[in-house]
């Protein structure tokens, strides 16, 4: 019995341990996107941010949704990485509705 008992309390812990902050936010940019070269330059900016997860831009949508582990990253530090690269972002929601801007030349090109 103190086995089981024992056991259970070590499973418990690893459990707790192992239990992270996983976020997931949708982030819309200025300027928008225009292209599918413009959503990989959001995706290499972002793929070697430690705790990121998944990264889908979207040129279409004009939205980009992160997730990421909250315990590794913050919002402010992935918005901060895009401005580096010329995007300034604010939070959406997945119902919003961007409306494209006028189509352009694409200025990542």
């Amino acid at each position: 019995m103190k086995r089981v008992v024992g056991f259970l309390l070590m499973l418990l812990s690893v459990v707790a341990v192992s239990a992270k902050d996983i976020k997931t936010v949708i982030l819309t940019t200025t300027p928008q996107m225009k292209c599918e070269k413009c959503e990989n330059h959001i995706r290499e900016a972002l793929r070697f941010v430690k705790g990121v997860k998944d990264i889908q831009p979207s040129a279409e949508k004009q939205k980009v949704v992160i997730v990421y582990d909250a315990d590794k990253t913050s919002l402010e530090k992935l918005q901060k990485q895009l401005e580096k690269i010329g995007y300034k972002t604010r939070v959406t929601t997945a119902d919003e509705v961007i409306a494209p801007g006028e189509q352009t030349n694409c200025e990542t090109m």
